[in-house]
């Protein structure tokens, strides 16, 4: 009895070969990187790997092309957010030096909430941060962003929707 291969285990080898450097020099031509370009190739393939039926897939590029690019900003954001954390942590009153392990959970929780909060306004996540971080009143937030007391309460409202049903799915 021989090993068992996922069904369209043939046909992403198949496109792997066919596609990898094609995939990698649009990558590259993004990111200006090489090295950076083959890590996310290999990322997509891998996402092509964990697709449930990739034998219906029906053109390979284009699949490759939007798992590729959402890798990519899904990198930059991370370099954001991490740019950002570190750009906090060197203007705390109290000089702070986390860890590197202590630095990577912050900032795998800081995109955890970024992806979370993903889909509402740029307000909506504002008004959510100002409260949660910095413990800003409604009123005060509402002024930060020019905004009513009532329009924060809805943009509170719609973050905590988000909070309540990722915590409620298993």
């Amino acid at each position: 009895m021989g090993v068992r291969q996922p069904l369209g285990y043939p046909l992403i080898g198949q496109m792997f070969q066919k596609d990898y450097e094609w995939l990698c020099g649009s990558i590259r031509r993004t990111l200006g990187c090489h090295h950076g370009a083959q890590d996310i190739a290999s990322e997509t393939f891998l996402k092509v790997l964990s697709l449930p039926d990739p034998a219906s897939i029906r053109e390979p590029r284009a699949l490759l092309t939007t798992i590729a690019r959402r890798l990519v900003y899904e990198g930059w954001r991370r370099q954001d957010l991490e740019r950002a954390y570190l750009e906090s942590l060197a203007h705390a009153p109290v000089p702070v030096h986390p860890s590197p392990e202590e630095r990577a959970l912050v900032i795998e929780a800081l995109l955890a909430v970024d992806r979370l909060l993903d889909g509402l306004s740029a307000k909506a996540k504002a008004a959510f941060l100002y409260h949660q971080l910095d413990g800003l009143t409604y009123s005060q937030i509402g002024e930060r962003l020019q905004v009513s007391t009532s329009r924060v309460q809805q943009y509170m409202a719609d973050a905590f929707k988000r909070c309540y049903l990722a915590m409620a799915q298993p």
